[in-house]
């Protein structure tokens, strides 16, 4: 069964917004900018997630993953250990889009500063989620994998038909997918996190970002 859950804001995290906005020093004149743009959308924003709790077991070089099977060695490494995943898709909806359209033309600086926020307020809603099933899980003596999503590392892109195709995602919570794979409203978000008996190695409970390999990336932490 695909459930569905709603969420209040999340706390907004303003140097994240000012590092996905590429800037390196949080000048008042910066931050007055940021806060406007956050004010004028922000009662626009909605944040769902659908999700669904799934068996796994790995089948020779195979990992089934019950909505479909994947080679991927990344997320294998993610789920050791886990005999069940949460698959999840999140999305703070369509106003943002809106918001970032409009000002594309008007004013880009304001766009820049909207794509920014809407980076931040995605992954604050994921975190919040996934806070929420680590609590949950907890009370089962279980413990919960960082979330890895479809692109990630060797892990194929196209996982994100299958996706869809379990969570229902366009009628759970408005999100569709184009033949490109890119996802509307695009500050969306789809996930695998591995649900395992024992604890998290010392390795798993890294942030992602310190288990990929790609250094170069603007928005590593």
């Amino acid at each position: 069964m695909v459930y569905v859950k709603e969420y209040d804001a999340p706390l907004v995290e303003q140097a994240e917004i000012l590092r996905y906005a590429r800037c390196k020093e949080s000048a008042s004149e910066l931050i007055a900018q940021m806060q406007t743009c956050l004010s004028e959308v922000w009662n626009h924003l909605q944040y769902k997630v659908c999700y669904i709790r799934l068996p796994i077991q790995k089948e020779n070089e195979m990992l089934n993953l019950s909505f479909a099977k994947t080679d991927s060695k990344a997320l294998t490494k993610n789920l050791e250990g886990c005999t069940e995943i949460i698959l999840f898709a999140a999305t703070i909806g369509l106003g943002i889009d809106r918001f970032i359209t409009r000002y594309s033309k008007l004013s880009p600086s304001k766009a820049l500063w909207l794509q920014a926020i809407g980076t931040e307020r995605i992954e604050a809603l994921c975190d919040t989620f996934c806070a929420d099933m680590a609590k949950q899980l907890q009370t089962e003596g279980k413990k919960l994998h960082t979330r890895f999503s479809p692109g990630y590392g060797d892990l194929a892109l196209t996982l994100q038909k299958d996706v869809f195709r379990v969570l229902d995602c366009p009628r759970k919570i408005g999100v569709s997918l184009n033949e490109s794979l890119l996802m509307s409203p695009s500050k969306s978000v789809t996930a695998i996190m591995g649900i395992s008996q024992s604890c998290i190695t010392k390795e798993m409970s890294k942030p992602f970002c310190q288990n990929c390999n790609q250094v170069d990336c603007t928005y590593r932490k």
